[in-house]
């Protein structure tokens, strides 16, 4: 079951006009929201982030973060599973084919909902191994739009090669990866690219820098690199729906000793302990301040 411009109904009956400016340009944004035991995860967090992308198209939000709330978990309580992802889509509405922005048009407000599985175990046993490439895309990563063409290109060249992502390098420094963040340790040190215009606000890159925060773990934030990553003990990466894995195999090189590291290891056992301290209710800065 999905929501459309206010309706919920199965998936197969949704519809939009061939006119609507997501299709026509590419012209909207997209946040997508884990639900852990059917409650969102850091939802504050993603509505937040959901903000600004609306702020940086210039598209009003049509909802308060309360409504927001309401919507999201009737969508959850209307499908089945316990652990779930949320794909909200929100794009500039239907008009007349124009460039320019259309007056009092409202906008196409699209949610489904996914199953959410967690990283095959194997994975995280071995690691994942990923490729790298030039990071050719516009400058405006930290909103998240739905026009991803270049994250589908660059995305593409790792499932060419049977890698699980690539890894993205723009004037000799990590950006992030095509569809994650990515986080680089050396000598007991956990790095992190700093947030700007070129790169997404990652949740999970959040959740990861504050667990290291707070058990004492050493890491920066701060440029990255090229050499950087290639010398790496350890490269991590992360999202909602990924989580944090291990990347083990670097453009058929081994990362570290081939293996997955230390520094992997404690923060995915911190990482399961938070999120289930969620799903117990009690995780701060949640739900309880919507």
């Amino acid at each position: 079951m999905i929501y459309l411009n206010g309706k919920f109904m199965p998936i197969e009956e949704a519809c939009i006009p061939v006119l609507d400016r997501g299709f026509i340009f590419g012209d909207g944004i997209y946040e997508v929201i884990p639900a852990y035991s059917r409650k969102p995860f850091r939802l504050a967090k993603h509505l937040d982030r959901l903000q600004h992308s609306l702020d940086g198209i210039r598209l009003q939000n049509p909802f308060s973060n309360a409504e927001w709330k309401n919507l999201l978990e009737q969508v959850i309580a209307k499908n089945d599973g316990e652990d779930q992802y949320l794909y909200l889509h929100i794009t500039r509405g239907v008009a007349k084919r124009d460039h320019a922005f259309p007056v009092n048009v409202p906008p196409t407000i699209f949610i489904m909902s996914n199953p959410l599985l967690p990283p095959p175990a194997e994975l995280l046993v071995s690691g994942a191994s990923a490729i790298t490439a030039i990071d050719n895309r516009w400058i405006r990563c930290d909103v998240k739009a739905i026009s991803l063409l270049p994250n589908v290109l660059l995305r593409q060249l790792a499932v060419d090669v049977h890698a699980i992502e690539t890894i993205l390098i723009r004037d000799g420094f990590l950006t992030e990866g095509a569809a994650s963040n990515i986080f680089v340790v050396k000598d007991k040190v956990l790095l992190a690219p700093p947030k700007s215009h070129l790169m997404l606000p990652g949740i999970t890159y959040d959740v990861i820098l504050e667990l290291a925060a707070a058990n004492k773990i050493a890491h920066e934030i701060r440029e990255i690199s090229e050499t950087e990553i290639r010398k790496a003990d350890e490269i991590l990466l992360t999202s909602s729906t990924k989580e944090i894995m291990p990347i083990t195999l670097l453009d058929n090189n081994s990362v570290g000793n081939g293996k997955p590291g230390a520094m992997f290891t404690q923060l995915h056992a911190l990482y399961q302990q938070y999120k289930a301290t969620h799903m117990r209710g009690n995780a701060s800065g949640d739900t309880e301040d919507l």
